[in-house]
């Protein structure tokens, strides 16, 4: 397995797998009644091709298998950048969509790497790759000294917030997001004397 940043290339398999992530009640959300999954998707891939977007492939991790297929991804981006980066989508959704989300509330904040999307190809699953994809993040995080690495989780998938707390993440609130309610939570960085490592 080799993770890299991602390439403009892999804008469409990273668009399907970050609506993998969000789930597909929550883009349907997003998408509304009168467009359909498809529609969503071709919004997302657009996002992906951007470079100001959250979404953007400057903002995704990747990990291929040696004969450089996509096994998953991990769309990660400092929180303080969030309102910045999101303008793309509210740009995007309102062209597509004919909705605005200027008003959405903010899910990260300045001071975390804030983990938006991860997910696995359903063929590559229980082979560590989640794993990996999540250590590479904390090691981004270290090395741009941000203090702390936070994601949301779905209330209703302890599965995945298992995963995330065997590597240390810890619950430190609760919200909404895409209409479901969420757990928000990091893993906390504190610098040492010779590197800025994440523990």
């Amino acid at each position: 397995m080799k993770i890299t940043q991602a390439s403009p290339h892999d804008s469409a398999v990273i668009a399907r797998l970050i609506m993998l992530a969000m789930n597909h009640d929550c883009c349907q959300y997003f998408a509304g009644e009168h467009h359909t999954l498809a529609d969503f998707e071709r919004m997302m891939t657009r996002l992906v091709e951007r470079d100001d977007s959250q979404y953007s492939h400057r903002n995704t991790l990747v990990a291929h298998d040696e004969d450089s297929k996509v096994m998953g991804i991990l769309v990660c981006y400092d929180g303080k950048d969030l309102r910045k980066l999101r303008q793309a989508f509210v740009e995007e959704a309102f062209a597509a969509f004919g909705r605005d989300f200027s008003s959405m509330d903010d899910e990260t904040e300045a001071g975390e790497l804030y983990l938006d999307s991860l997910a696995v190809e359903p063929r590559y699953r229980h082979r560590g790759v989640a794993t990996a994809l999540l250590k590479e993040a904390i090691g981004v995080a270290s090395r741009r000294s941000i203090p702390a690495v936070g994601l949301l989780v779905d209330q209703g998938n302890p599965s995945a917030e298992r995963l995330y707390q065997n590597l240390g993440f810890k619950r430190v609130n609760e919200c909404r997001w895409g209409g479901h309610p969420m757990f928000h939570l990091q893993y906390m960085c504190t610098p040492k004397r010779s590197s800025d490592d994440c523990q």
